[in-house]
């Protein structure tokens, strides 16, 4: 686009599908209060987050006995902690794997409505989502490299220089298949780096398999760039 049409480009690696989890339980209790000119607004919430097994989707329970929040802001509460899980805050990327349980709460016969217990459901889950020790995770890609059997060793290097971990291979009449899960992020530039090892005889497939948590120091360096994105906006 620079050489034929004289656009201003800038380049870059392809953006990655992160999202984020918490991996233990916290509890919250939350009390959103604000008084104006007229009526103002009231609502608390209490309950807990806790990990979803399977560790995908997002699942709201309601266990409020004795009416302390009325039935007809259960649905507003539920909306307030689906949104909540729209942006995580570690790097804003969507919420996976959260189980909500509201189980506590209280009203206010003239200040209480849909808005406040939205409100108030949020602002629950950003302080317990801080205390559930939330992670990053990265999407894995299953790879499966198929090429002449004498570059073997050079396809299983340039999986484990990725953080890959190699699931399987055989070997059969000069021909080899090598099986593997790489992160999606280290993916990039690998068609390249095969046809060099290969002198242009290996191919690849690539396929989502799963999610996972990224290494500590892999997740400190995309929260930083997150803050520094933030900082630029």
């Amino acid at each position: 686009m620079k050489r034929e049409y004289g656009c201003a480009v800038q380049t870059g690696a392809p953006q990655v599908a992160y999202r984020e989890c918490i991996s233990a339980r916290s509890e919250f209790n939350y009390t959103h209060r604000k008084q104006t000119g007229g009526s103002g607004q009231y609502a608390k919430v209490g309950g807990y987050i806790e990990p979803l097994p399977g560790g995908d989707g997002f699942e709201f329970e309601n266990a409020v006995r004795g009416g302390s929040v009325p039935t007809e802001y259960i649905s507003a509460c539920e909306k307030g902690f689906a949104s909540a899980c729209e942006k995580g805050s570690l790097i804003e990327a969507p919420v996976l794997g959260v189980r909500v349980v509201l189980n506590d709460g209280a009203s206010h016969a003239v200040d209480s409505s849909d808005l406040a217990f939205q409100l108030a459901s949020r602002s629950a889950f950003r302080e317990a989502y801080a205390r559930a020790k939330p992670v990053v995770l990265e999407p894995i890609m299953r790879v499966e490299i198929e090429g002449p059997s004498e570059f073997q060793g050079a396809y299983i290097k340039s999986i484990m220089q990725r953080r890959g971990l190699i699931a399987g291979s055989t070997d059969a009449e000069g021909f080899a298949r090598v099986e593997a899960q790489v992160p999606l992020a280290a993916m990039f530039g690998f068609a390249t780096d095969l046809r060099s090892a290969s002198q242009g005889k290996a191919e690849f497939t690539m396929e989502f398999s799963r999610y996972a948590p990224v290494p500590p120091t892999v997740q400190q360096e995309l929260i930083e760039a997150a803050a520094q994105n933030r900082t630029r906006k």
